[in-house]
């Protein structure tokens, strides 16, 4: 019986909390992706990036954490092209004027800075200081899961055959919030 009203009461607590998901001590994991594409015709490209993260709320609407991204992009007999990339990652939730526009969504953004590497089959090069900035949009399908759009510019400085390499960048993707271990303890103080 115990077990069944902490998890009525813990979803009471999740249905009817609009900005529980961006509490402090909350947990956010998830990736995007972004250029995506299947050539069709020849030379038959494929490309795809993978950006996973993961960020802990350290404030109400603000959360720190890392994020890793590795992007291919290959063609029959053109070689491929690699890029990669591992660091910090900042991101900060606005106030809630997007839900005026979209019933339980938000407005937010994401910045990045680490190592990272544009390595194309032709051309240059560029290995070195990673950074990345952008807004971006979240569209909350239930309290706990967010579906995303965000658009970054994306620059690498450093050593290769080319000094700098830049890139602008659309990506979907999908984040999970976990509540913290002080939520978890503050719903079971609630209950007793």
């Amino acid at each position: 019986m115990k077990k069944l009203t902490l998890t009525l009461i813990l979803g009471i607590t999740v249905l009817f909390g609009a900005n529980a998901q961006i509490q402090k001590g909350n947990v956010m994991m998830g990736a995007n992706l972004s250029n995506i594409s299947f050539g069709l015709d020849k030379p038959n490209v494929f490309s795809l990036k993978i950006n996973p993260k993961a960020a802990w709320f350290v404030q109400d609407g603000l959360a720190l954490g890392g994020d890793v991204s590795f992007g291919l992009a290959t063609a029959k007999g053109a070689g491929t092209d690699i890029s990669y990339g591992v660091g910090a990652l900042g991101r900060y939730y606005g106030a809630t004027g997007a839900n005026e526009v979209v019933k339980n969504s938000r407005f937010f953004g994401e910045a990045t800075v680490g190592i990272s590497g544009v390595n194309p089959s032709v051309g240059g090069s560029t290995n070195g200081l990673g950074f990345s900035f952008g807004p971006g949009w979240t569209y909350f399908v239930t309290p706990s899961i967010g579906l995303e759009a965000l658009l970054k510019y994306n620059g690498v400085v450093g050593f290769g055959s080319s000094a700098y390499a830049h890139n602008l960048g659309l990506g979907v993707g999908f984040q999970i919030y976990l509540p913290g271990k002080g939520t978890a303890r503050k719903v079971q103080r609630d209950m007793q």
